[in-house]
């Protein structure tokens, strides 16, 4: 059946509709940064590509430094007034920015699904999550904040693109909330777009946001260094996070780095294979372009034929493609578990690291067809992937101990207790893992051992919403945890002495989970 793009979806329409409703952030020929409380043309847009067809796109405005410098001295200009907004008035001002980020829900999901190439199942689920989320902040924000004050200074963000709204919007919007005026750095690879909308909206209610574009490396004196800061939040690679925090090593500044870590399903002992096949078909969502994702199952050997049994039905069903072709004009938007990588240069990366992992021994278990995604005809495919599982990747391979942020399984096979624990440890740290074992007892006493900051027992684990804490152990995880109360924490001077939970030079102190 020969597919069509979805009416009035295109990136052309889309682009207008942001023109029309934020003309002062998007121009007929770019994008603009916002700082100082205005919006400014400085910066040199950059190319890009949607990863959804290859085709041109709105990209980042670039600053350099020396702009960059005065957009930091900006927001802190804006800190010093509104740390003395009442909490009232801070409430009402990102209530009234919630408002129209759900006014304009579909808008922002539309930006997600050609930026990032969210499907639009995802993409709506991630606006929808920053708003309630935020939400729900706004309703439980008086307690959380009980003796607590703003920062000595704005907190600047850096964050990955997979995540605009329900992570880094999600963020800022809080961080205002608690009294702090927000920097936030678009990410490079994808999103600006539609970050860029979010902020044109959340600035009309007055929030102190500043968002801007630039060169990490670039940047990072200022978005890091700068003694201006009263926090530095970051979500990305491992690489990136121990650059920023031997920045951070010597100024005692109050940082949060989210970094990745080898996220693991550990099976033992076990036989409720139904579940399993259900939860391995959804860990498949956004093609494990997510922090929290799944790509290493650890498996009991003499369970290794029934794990199979479900898993390749399971890793059969998965559907990606085009996220807006539709058969008719009518027909709703397709539901699929993923869409492309973020670009080109990731699918051919991951691509070329499962043939070396093969052709060094790994056993291809399974390896799905580009034929089998949905495409227009003609269109350019090559930022897709189809699923990939691959058995007992060699230790020479980067899939034997790093996270491929892609949709590809490797498998593991054990044969002892200690053995299970040392591969779902293999990362030295990770945000989740889960163990999928008949006997709760058993399950327990060996989470104890798994290096995760949270363990499920025959479920999948998240970052969790509303009053679920988030954090990491190990390598995956420096500074402050966040969620729930401790968010707020994270962004807020308490009580002299005070001890934050989370993993510090100097201590690691863990809350329940």
């Amino acid at each position: 059946m020969s597919l069509i793009l979805k009416p009035g979806t295109s990136w052309d329409e889309v682009y207008s509709q942001c023109v029309r409703l934020a003309p002062e952030a998007f121009h007929d020929d770019r994008l603009l940064n916002h700082f100082g409380g205005g919006w400014s043309r400085s910066g040199e847009p950059m190319p890009a590509t949607t990863p959804v067809d290859g085709s041109t796109i709105a990209g980042p405005p670039f600053l350099d430094f020396d702009v960059a410098g005065r957009a930091v001295v900006a927001a802190v200009d804006q800190h010093i007034e509104w740390r003395n907004v009442p909490l009232a008035e801070r409430k009402v001002r990102v209530s009234e920015a919630l408002d129209a980020l759900t006014e304009h829900r579909d808008l922002l999901s539309l930006l997600l699904v050609w930026e990032i190439g969210k499907p639009w199942r995802l993409a709506t689920a991630d606006v929808d999550r920053c708003i309630e989320g935020v939400r729900w902040y706004v309703e439980e924000i008086d307690a959380m904040l009980a003796g607590r004050e703003p920062l000595s200074g704005p907190v600047s963000n850096i964050a990955s693109w997979n995540y605009p709204m329900s992570v880094l919007m999600h963020a800022m919007l809080v961080q205002a909330l608690a009294g702090n005026a927000v920097i936030a750095k678009a990410p490079t690879d994808g999103g600006v777009s539609c970050l860029t909308l979010a902020t044109a909206l959340a600035v009309r209610s007055g929030l102190p946001l500043t968002l801007v574009s630039g060169s990490g490396a670039e940047l990072a004196p200022v978005l890091v260094g700068s003694s201006f800061l009263g926090c530095v939040s970051f979500v990305g690679g491992r690489d990136v996070g121990s650059s920023i925090a031997a920045r951070l090593v010597d100024s005692n500044r109050r940082h949060v780095l989210e970094q990745e870590g080898l996220n693991c399903w550990g099976v033992w002992e076990f036989d409720s294979w139904e579940m399993l096949g259900a939860q391995i078909r959804k860990a498949f969502d956004y093609g494990k372009q997510r922090c929290t994702a799944y790509p290493r199952y650890v498996v009991q050997r003499s369970l290794f034929d029934k794990f199979l049994s479900v898993y390749l039905p399971a890793v059969r069903e998965v559907t990606f493609g085009h996220p807006l072709a539709v058969s008719s004009p009518g027909e709703e938007l397709p539901v699929l578990d993923f869409g492309p990588l973020i670009n080109d240069a990731k699918a051919k990366e991951l691509g070329d690291a499962v043939d070396e992992a093969i052709r060094a021994g790994g056993v291809p278990l399974y390896r799905g067809s580009p034929d089998s995604g949905r495409f227009l005809p003609g269109q350019q495919t090559a930022a897709y992937l189809a699923p990939v599982a691959i058995l007992d990747p060699p230790r020479s391979s980067v899939l034997h101990h790093a996270e491929p942020f892609g949709p590809v399984d490797t498998i593991v096979l054990v044969d002892t207790e200690a053995e299970l624990l040392a591969a779902m440890n293999a990362s030295n740290g990770a945000l989740v893992a889960s163990l999928a074992c008949d006997d709760e007892a058993t399950a327990r006493r060996l989470s104890e051992d798994v290096q995760a900051f949270k363990v499920g027992i025959n479920k999948p684990r998240s970052r969790g919403d509303r009053d679920e804490v988030f954090g990491g152990r190990g390598a995956s995880w420096r500074g402050a945890f966040v969620g729930g109360e401790l968010l707020v924490h994270a962004v807020t001077e308490g009580p002299p002495g005070e001890r934050p939970y989370g993993n510090f030079p100097s201590y690691s102190l863990y809350p329940p989970t």
